[in-house]
């Protein structure tokens, strides 16, 4: 991911359906890659998440730096939205050990 903007977008879109299917393991796997990558890439730090009836807020640090940016929910919601209409499409499969 080139940009910050990019990476937190793509990780906060797959957060939202860990958050609301924690028994989700593709989409814990994905979460666990894209926090790789604001993390070491990016090095983003002191991550908070805030949301109202219109937009998802990301608070961070990068490099010492306090930043702050926003999305609408309904990009961030898409992929949410679309396993909700459908979710005979995105059966979980576990990890068995």
């Amino acid at each position: 991911m080139r940009s910050v903007q990019d990476a937190l977008y793509n990780w906060l879109s797959i957060k939202v359906v860990c958050d609301a299917r924690p028994e989700d393991t593709a989409a814990r796997e994905t979460l666990d890659l894209f926090d790789g990558i604001i993390k070491d890439e990016h090095k983003l730090t002191n991550i908070v998440v805030t949301t109202d009836e219109m937009m998802y807020y990301v608070s961070y640090t990068q490099e010492g730096e306090s930043k702050k940016t926003r999305f609408p929910r309904e990009l961030i919601e898409v992929m949410l939205n679309q396993i909700n209409q459908e979710p005979d499409k995105y059966c979980n499969f576990p990890i068995e050990d």
